[in-house]
């Protein structure tokens, strides 16, 4: 139950990303569907890859590179999904950007508070 949640909380943001966002389009709602799949996906299985082989450049940004790294990740989904698409690296970062911080809002919104 939990995954179906964090997948509809990513469509929704990933939705609300591609409207805020210019440079990122996203053609149909099942489009929109499958992207929240292989963007969940992509996060989970090619991004860790992406963050260790990273690692000493990130460091040596303190940090931002976490960005670029992030961006590459929503670019790629963007590429293995037809109609998502993403224009340039600048709109897949700020696409990032934006999906991420939606879907922590979300879920932390969504999430039931346990009373201690």
């Amino acid at each position: 139950m939990r995954f179906l949640i964090q997948w509809l909380v990513t469509a929704v943001a990933l939705a609300v990303g591609a409207h805020i966002v210019p440079g990122i389009h996203v053609a149909s709602g099942g489009a929109l569907i499958v992207a929240a799949l292989v963007l969940g996906l992509v996060n989970a299985v090619v991004r860790p890859v992406l963050l260790l082989l990273t690692l000493p450049i990130t460091v040596l940004t303190l940090g931002l590179f976490y960005l670029v790294v992030n961006g590459v990740a929503f670019a790629l989904a963007a590429w293995l999904v037809p109609g998502f698409t993403v224009a340039s690296l600048g709109s897949a970062i700020g696409g990032a950007l934006v999906v991420s911080v939606l879907s922590s809002l979300m879920s932390l919104a969504l999430t039931p508070r346990s009373e201690a």
